[in-house]
């Protein structure tokens, strides 16, 4: 099934999040429905750092916000530690949000403009409870200044009077005072400058070490994407198109969307040869998406529509949608690998 197999989730103790089948729809007008989040799945294990790309509109912020129930998915599972958060009472959720934090994209409006920067830090501690007054100043202190800010002077002032990427530092000290295992990073960088978008990637990076993290990272940059992430999921329209390490993503892309991305990366040597186009046409809608692999309407269509007799497998820990329409002077990519185990349950899917 295009961008909907199981076959690279991994079965192990050491995974900490579970993420299968999720589906995100909302209501359009009249009878309409925008299909945001198609059958994705996706896990990780302690430690590790799941890449999410894809261009703008693909669904990668709302499998995050569904991931943290905000709100929750229309369909699908969410299994943080053995426990599925989907559907819990909202009292039940509060317990877990100490495990499952996040980073939103945008620094600024992320943070409420009337509060001083302690009271936004510290917030998460107060509504948990169970901690004294004296140990919530203390934690709040230390994580200001564990996150690169002034403890003396920043505590009592607002958000309007740091920059961006000093708001962005505040967030993620929000997020990391509850002393979470999982953190969701929805393009934390995407929003700042190019010098403090690598401090803002370090930081993050200490505190991943420091507190063993697991992050979902998603990103446009590449570049960034293949550096903080041990395994990279593509999206496009909704679906997965393809699941791999990040050093054999890069290498040897299988998926012709996964190449166009990489192909899309600039390269400063002027006489670099400019690879052809692969992208063509306008994104389908999400009201109306393609059946089967949501992305033969924009790849170029092959020189010759005959199917190859041998197609290369990869394995297990790698996965890549099925890319083929019975339309005419198309078919299956060249070299089109699926994982192995998931070949029985190949048929064309719908929305």
């Amino acid at each position: 099934m295009a961008g909907s197999g199981l076959a690279h989730l991994r079965d192990d103790d050491d995974v900490v999040l579970s993420v299968r089948n999720l589906t995100v729809e909302y209501a359009g007008r009249g009878s309409e429905r925008v299909f945001a989040v198609s059958d994705v799945s996706l896990d990780a294990r302690r430690g590790e750092t799941i890449g999410l790309v894809g261009e703008s509109g693909c669904g990668k912020s709302s499998v995050a916000k569904a991931i943290m129930q905000l709100p929750a998915p229309t369909a699908g599972s969410v299994v943080v530690d053995g426990s599925n958060i989907v559907g819990l009472r909202a009292s039940a959720l509060r317990g877990h949000r100490r495990t499952l934090q996040m980073i939103f994209q945008d620094p600024i409006s992320s943070l409420n403009p009337l509060r001083k920067v302690k009271d936004i830090i510290a917030e998460g501690l107060r509504i948990q409870g169970g901690v004294s007054k004296a140990d919530v100043d203390k934690r709040t202190r230390d994580m200001i200044e564990r996150v690169g800010l002034d403890p003396d002077t920043a505590p009592d002032r607002r958000p309007h009077e740091f920059s961006g990427g000093q708001c962005q530092r505040i967030s993620i000290a929000r997020a990391m005072i509850l002393d979470p295992e999982i953190v969701i990073c929805d393009e934390p960088v995407s929003a700042l400058d190019v010098s403090v978008q690598a401090q803002i990637i370090n930081l993050l990076e200490e505190m991943k070490q420091r507190y063993r993290l697991t992050m979902v990272f998603i990103a446009h940059d590449l570049a960034v994407v293949k550096n903080v992430s041990d395994r990279v999921v593509v999206m496009y329209l909704g679906k997965v198109c393809e699941v791999a390490g990040s050093d054999d993503l890069f290498t040897s892309p299988v998926h012709p969307y996964t190449r166009a991305l990489i192909d899309s990366i600039p390269d400063p040597d002027p006489d670099a040869q400019v690879p052809s186009a692969v992208l063509s046409g306008d994104l389908p809608s999400p009201l109306n998406p393609p059946s089967g692999c949501r992305f033969r309407t924009s790849a170029r269509p092959r020189r010759s529509s005959a199917r190859p007799k041998n197609r290369r497998s990869v394995s297990c820990d790698r996965d890549i949608s099925r890319h083929a329409t019975s339309q005419s002077g198309w078919g299956e990519f060249p070299g089109a690998a699926i994982a192995p185990s998931s070949r029985r349950r190949q048929r064309r899917s719908g929305p």
